[in-house]
């Protein structure tokens, strides 16, 4: 009797059970769509408040009129203004080398010599070479005269005269040879001698005491530091602005002070390959500086006064180059125009011109970062303008 009305309990227990946790999901459910839907509107919400940056005043420059120095960027290696290659100007045997690298030489001081002995024999043969062509002419001066004699008094004809005067002609055309020829020799023993035509520093020495030696062969290098150049390729439109009289600044490697420098030379003709326009600067001497020392610097080409921000504030991460300008509390792409305008120095910074701002305006330096254009921007401990 008891176990029959248990299984009755159980029986209607359970579809109650069963319908009371159907409900207990349905609520779960439903509550669970009702928090993701409001987190989806939370969302919604966030994403159409744009967020509010903050930066400080380290991050922004204003826009203020300038007083800039156009200048042209120019680098390359000095020279020295002269570099003279001692050569050898006869063939044999080199002697009395004593100068090395890094030792100095004064103007027309013997550096080297060549053996003379071939140099002298040839001299020899010249002189009597020459001796003998002056025999000849005298011998034929001799007969000359005879001859005119002869004729006058009617020995021989004019004929034998014509003859013998051509004979003398040409033994005066043959000792006027040898003695080009001995002034050929005598030259050839005075290249023997080999003299340095500029006061400098020994730079190379390529050959050793007892060395044979070819006509050119490379004996010395000397150069001479008392003045430098250098050589710089500039953009056709850097080197528009640039003229003869110029001045720079220029750092040289390893020398703790920047050199000046002046525009001597500028090449009239443009380079095939790159389209640049070379251009020569003068410099002093200076302690430390050595031929093929890089150097790097401005020419000043000129002046201006403009409205400018420092060139660093300047983005190129577009086509075409722009700043970031805060108005109104919003960061707004201003573009540069086209052509761009000049850039210069101030105060030994690089600005460039924005003429297509204000006095004043202020705009998002490099620390800044890039900014989507609408963005809002907070200035830290100011109102935005």
């Amino acid at each position: 009797m008891t176990t029959t009305r248990t299984r009755k309990i159980i029986y209607w227990l359970l579809p109650v059970l069963l319908v009371a946790g159907l409900a207990w999901g349905v609520v779960r459910a439903l509550d669970k769509r009702a928090t993701q839907s409001k987190q989806a509107q939370a969302a919604a919400l966030a994403l159409q408040t744009a967020p509010v940056y903050e930066v400080g005043e380290r991050d922004v420059v204003r826009v203020r009129t300038l007083a800039l120095q156009q200048t042209a960027s120019v680098s390359g290696s000095i020279k020295a203004l002269q570099t003279v290659a001692i050569k050898a100007r006869v063939a044999g045997e080199v002697t009395g080398l004593n100068k090395r690298e890094g030792d100095s030489v004064a103007a027309g001081e013997v550096v080297a010599r060549i053996d003379p002995t071939e140099s002298q024999a040839r001299v020899r043969q010249a002189e009597q070479q020459a001796e003998s062509a002056l025999a000849q002419v005298r011998i034929a001066q001799r007969t000359q005269t005879n001859n005119q004699a002869l004729v006058q008094q009617g020995f021989i004809s004019a004929t034998a005269l014509d003859n013998s005067q051509a004979n003398l002609a040409a033994m005066e055309a043959n000792h006027r040879a040898a003695v080009a020829a001995l002034d050929i020799a005598r030259k050839g023993l005075g290249d023997t001698v080999l003299r340095s035509p500029i006061a400098g520093q020994i730079a190379a020495r390529a050959v050793q005491n007892g060395e044979r030696v070819g006509i050119d062969a490379r004996v010395f290098d000397v150069v001479d530091l008392s003045a430098f150049e250098m050589e710089a390729a500039l953009s056709p439109a850097d080197a528009a602005a640039v003229q003869v009289g110029q001045t720079a600044q220029l750092q040289v490697e390893g020398l703790p002070a920047a050199v000046p420098a002046t525009v001597a030379r500028i090449n009239p003709s443009v380079q095939p390959g790159s389209r640049s326009v070379l251009v020569y600067l003068r410099l002093p001497a200076a302690n430390g500086m050595r031929q093929g020392l890089f150097a790097r610097g401005d020419i000043v080409a000129g002046s201006a006064t403009a409205l400018a921000v420092p060139v660093s504030a300047v983005r190129n991460d577009r086509p075409a180059p722009y700043v970031q300008v805060l108005r109104d509390g919003t960061v707004r792409h201003i573009a540069l125009p086209s052509p761009l305008p000049p850039r210069g120095l101030a105060d030994g910074v690089p600005q460039q011109a924005v003429s297509m701002l204000a006095e004043g305006d202020v705009v998002l330096a490099a620390t800044a970062g890039a900014i989507r254009d609408g963005t809002r921007v907070k200035l830290a401990g100011a109102a935005t303008n």
